[in-house]
C-alpha cells in the first residue's frame, strides 16, 4: 500500500523533515508556555505542535504503508545443545593430538587412558562419591595424590581442545579422550555417552582410592570391589597395562609391560603366563623383569593375577583369545567411565569410528 500520488508522498517527506528542523524552537516554546506573563510567541505554540503532530502522523503513515524494508525483531537465542557430530569433532581433535614426537614411545595415548582411568577409579559405591563426573583432579589436593603423578601431561594435552570446545565438561572430555586413545591404538570400540558435569575443589576425593601397584590380590579386590567390579572385570581392566610404561619420577617403577606399548593387544596376558620373571636388582621399588630380555617389567600387583587362582583363570582366558579380551575390556572400561555419573534418562550411547 502507498500514497495516492507522488505529490502527497513528497509532501509527507517534507513535513516529516520540517518537524525535525523545528525541534530546537519547540524546546524554547515549551519553556515559554509555562510562563503566564510571556508575550505573544506563546500563542503560536499550538500551531507548532499541530505542525509536528501532522508531520509525525504523515511520516508514520508513509513508513508503515510504503515498501521500505523494516527491521525484524531479533530472534531469541536458543541454548547450545551439542549433538553427536559436535562430540565427533572433539574425538577427532583428540585423535589428531595423540602423536607425541619424542615423548615416551611417541604417543600420548597411554597417558590419556590413565587420566580417564584415574578420574573414574575414585568412585566409592557406598557413599556414591568420586568418579569421572566433576573432573576434580583439576584441583589440589587430588591433583597432588601420588597415584596421579604425571597426569598433568595428559590434562595439558587436552586443555587446548577444551578451549576450542568450551561447552564440553572436563569429565566428558577426559573420558572421551580415553575412549579415543583405546580405539586409535588398536583396541575395541567403546560405547560412550555424555552427561558429566564440572565440580569444584570441595568435591575432591581422599587419597588412597586408586590401586597401588606394589600390593597384592587382597588390596586389588578391596579397591575394585569398592567400585562395584568383580574378579573377571578386574582382570579385563588390567589388560590396559599392555599400553604405556612406568616412570621412576612418577610411580618409582620403571619400564614397559610389553614390546608394543602403543598398540593394544592381549600380549600382557601371554607374557604374564608364558615368560619367566625374576625380581629386578636395582635401587628402586620391588618389581619384576623378564628373564629373556630384561627390558620388560611387571608390578607385584600384576603378578598377583597369576598367583591368585580365581584371577588366573581369566588371565588364561584372555591369553588364549584376544577377541574375548576385547569384548570384556570394552564392557568393563565403559562401566568404569560411567561410575557415579548422573545421566539424564534416555541418554543414548554413541560409538565413534576410528579416525586413523
Amino acid at each position: 500500500m502507498s500514497f495516492p500520488s507522488p505529490v502527497l508522498r513528497s509532501a509527507s517527506r517534507s513535513v516529516f523533515a520540517a518537524a525535525f528542523r523545528v525541534r530546537a524552537p519547540i524546546r524554547n516554546a515549551t519553556a515559554v508556555r509555562y510562563n503566564s506573563s510571556a508575550p505573544g510567541p506563546a500563542k503560536n505554540n499550538s500551531l507548532v505542535y499541530a505542525a509536528v503532530g501532522l508531520a509525525l502522523l504523515g511520516g508514520g503513515y508513509y513508513y508503515y504503508s510504503s515498501d521500505i524494508v523494516k527491521p525484524k525483531p531479533a530472534a531469541l537465542s536458543k541454548p547450545f545443545v551439542p549433538t553427536y557430530d559436535d562430540y565427533k569433532k572433539v574425538y577427532d581433535k583428540v585423535a589428531d593430538s595423540l602423536d607425541a614426537g619424542d615423548y615416551d614411545d611417541g604417543s600420548y595415548g597411554p597417558v590419556l587412558i590413565r587420566l580417564a582411568w584415574h578420574a573414574s577409579g575414585t568412585y566409592d559405591a557406598k557413599t556414591n562419591t568420586g568418579g569421572s563426573s566433576g573432573a576434580t583432579m583439576r584441583f589440589m589436593p587430588e591433583s597432588g595424590h601420588g597415584a596421579n603423578n604425571g597426569l598433568d601431561i595428559a590434562r595439558n594435552v587436552l586443555e587446548p581442545i577444551h578451549t576450542e570446545f568450551p561447552w564440553i565438561s572436563y569429565g566428558d572430555l577426559w573420558t572421551l579422550g580415553g575412549v579415543c586413545a583405546v580405539q586409535e591404538m588398536g583396541g575395541p570400540t567403546i560405547k560412550w555417552r555424555p552427561g558429566r558435569a564440572n565440580a569444584d575443589a570441595s568435591s575432591c576425593t581422599p587419597d588412597g582410592r586408586l590401586p597401588d601397584g606394589a600390593k597384592g590380590a587382597d588390596h586389588i579386590r578391596d579397591i575394585f570391589y569398592r567400585m562395584g567390579f568383580n574378579d573377571q572385570e578386574i582382570v579385563a581392566l588390567a589388560g590396559a597395562h599392555a599400553l604405556g610404561r612406568c616412570h621412576t619420577n612418577r610411580s618409582g617403577f620403571d619400564g614397559p609391560w610389553t614390546f608394543a606399548p602403543t598398540y593394544l593387544t592381549n600380549d600382557y596376558y601371554t607374557l604374564l603366563l608364558n615368560d619367566k620373571w625374576h625380581w629386578k636388582k636395582w635401587n628402586g621399588p620391588a618389581q619384576y623383569e623378564d628373564d629373556k630380555t630384561k627390558s620388560l617389567m611387571m608390578l607385584p600387583a600384576d603378578m598377583a593375577l597369576v598367583k591368585d587362582k580365581n584371577f588366573k583363570k581369566y588371565v588364561e582366558k584372555y591369553a588364549k583369545s584376544q577377541d574375548a579380551f576385547f569384548e570384556d575390556f570394552a564392557k568393563a572400561f565403559g562401566k568404569l567411565l560411567e561410575l557415579g555419573v548422573p545421566f539424564k534418562p534416555g541418554q543414548e550411547y554413541w560409538e565413534f569410528p576410528v579416525s586413523s
